[in-house]
């Protein structure tokens, strides 16, 4: 069936002819005309299967008539993401070069003040993240109820991000007569709750069967240890040719230090994640669709509808800890038709997530034999690493065995040369004969020190020196000295003497 069977306008479908389609997909054959029908749409389709132009191509002819009027955008599409957005509207700018359709993109990571500019003028067509559109709109810059068609793209990545409370509260500020069009890969029971909520006698479409990953993309799983990954990855590199390739990771730290290991191997590498400010991101990916670079490191906001042609190859660094996202990223090759390869990288530790995918889409992923030699180098350095390391413990317990007696405290000089004449005996017998001498040596020189203490006291003032006091205060003599009566006369100060007044006054 070609695109003029749909009831599209003659300039419409001019442009579409001169960007290279001829035929529709399945879900575009299917959405297009009941979509020009005013109904409302619950669109299911696998990622790369046409989605954003099911519902571009409608809006432009039915938006063609009309004007829009300051602040009241005619019309509102919902995006998960800044890249999501910012390709939607050059899906406008390309079918829509034959209109006169104005357009506002509303996103995060850009001054507001051109925003609203455009906001003022008015326009036909407004494309938000959920977050900035709530900003505006609390500001005041903003109305919506002159918004006749809503479309609610990526409705799964929309309630994974935390957005459907935020879907729910811009819903009720729409006006109650409008044309509501859902578009999803997949659909949780959230998202068939909102649906059930806010949309009107929907038409479903299901292309295929949900979180279905395509036909022509040949997925492989590929065991390795978590040592390994990167050789692994740049062997995989070489062997498969890719030309155009996305590797995913799980946190952004990953990101950055893949790509950085990558360059310094010689690769053609770039990377994209959430820390990037939002020109960074655009560069990094126009870099990527020019040729500039052929590998681009990504966490999962790049895995979610980004539409690059000719990307090959899929890496999956780390499995996905959600099996949805697993889908989508595979997604992003074997797009319109086209073949792909996507590989897996799994140890151990993802048995459980390798069996929610494979439950998710309904298949066996074969794996894929590396020969065993990337992982056993890594098995092998690991285990040369704890090999080495006991044995340097070992030595340094033995070290510290026989130097244990040198370290005895407070033993007199007789003792620890007793201990050391017994150096040949058993360690152990040895430690404890030691301890055994060390207990009574500051016991037979505490009760010395007393009576040394005390012979010169008859000769001199009942007032004790520093030393001597601070020693008798900590047997408790100081307090029995208190108690003894005063044979001297008063001389106004019946207590101790301060310690700083004893200096230079001894006899």
């Amino acid at each position: 069936m070609p695109f003029a069977d749909l009831g599209l306008s003659n300039e419409l479908l001019q442009a579409v002819e001169e960007s290279g389609y001829s035929e529709p997909t399945p879900i575009q054959a299917q959405a297009i005309p009941s979509v020009l029908m005013m109904r409302d749409i619950i669109g299911i389709a696998q990622t790369g299967t046409g989605k954003t132009a099911s519902f571009v191509l409608p809006m432009i002819d039915i938006l063609a008539q009309g004007r829009s009027r300051a602040r009241m955008p005619r019309s509102l599409i919902l995006e998960p993401t800044r890249e999501l957005a910012a390709q939607v509207a050059e899906n406008f700018e390309k079918y829509g070069k034959y209109h006169k359709l104005s357009m506002a993109l509303l996103i995060g990571g850009v001054s507001m003040g051109d925003q609203i500019k455009a906001l003022e003028k008015g326009v036909d067509v407004l494309i938000a993240t959920p977050g900035r559109l709530m900003d505006l709109f609390e500001r005041g810059n903003i109305l919506l109820t002159g918004c006749s068609l809503l479309v609610i793209d990526e409705a799964d990545r929309m309630l994974d991000m935390g957005f459907i409370p935020d879907i729910e509260n811009i819903c009720t500020k729409l006006p109650a007569n409008r044309q509501t069009l859902l578009f999803s890969a997949t659909m949780p029971p959230p998202i068939k709750k909102l649906a059930d909520r806010f949309l009107s006698n929907p038409k479903s479409i299901e292309v295929a069967r949900p979180a279905t990953a395509g036909a022509n993309i040949a997925q492989m799983l590929v065991p390795v240890t978590e040592r390994a990954k990167r050789e692994t990855l740049r062997s995989l590199l070489k062997s498969e040719g890719a030309e155009s390739a996305i590797v995913f990771c799980n946190r952004k730290t990953m990101v950055r230090e893949l790509n950085k290991s990558l360059q310094r191997h010689g690769f053609r590498s770039g990377e994209i994640h959430g820390d990037i400010d939002q020109a960074a991101r655009i560069a990094e990916l126009d870099r990527f669709k020019s040729g500039e670079i052929n590998l681009l490191i990504a966490s999962d906001v790049a895995a979610r509808g980004l539409d690059i042609k000719g990307v090959s190859h899929v890496f999956n660094f780390d499995a996905p800890w959600h099996p949805d996202d697993y889908v989508h990223r595979i997604g992003r090759t074997g797009r319109a038709g086209a073949t792909g390869k996507a590989f897996t990288f799994i140890t151990s530790s993802d048995a459980e997530a390798v069996a929610n995918i494979e439950k998710l889409i309904g298949t066996k992923i074969p794996r894929l034999d590396m020969g065993g030699q990337t992982a056993d180098e890594g098995e092998e350095t690991e285990s040369g690493r704890s090999s080495s390391r006991p044995a340097g413990k070992d030595s340094r317990k033995r070290t510290g065995r026989t130097a244990a007696p040198k370290r005895t405290r407070g033993a007199s000089a007789a003792s620890v040369a007793d201990t050391a004449s017994r150096s040949n005996a058993d360690d152990d017998a040895a430690t404890a004969g030691t301890e055994r001498a060390a207990e009574p040596a500051p016991r037979e020189t505490k009760p010395a020190r007393k009576e040394t203490a005390r012979r010169p006291a008859e000769d001199r003032p009942a007032r004790a020196p520093q030393a001597e006091g601070r020693t008798d205060a900590r047997r408790g003599d100081s307090i029995q000295g208190r108690n003894r009566p005063d044979e001297e006369p008063d001389d106004g100060w019946n207590g101790p003497m301060p310690g700083f007044l004893s200096v230079g006054f001894t006899n």
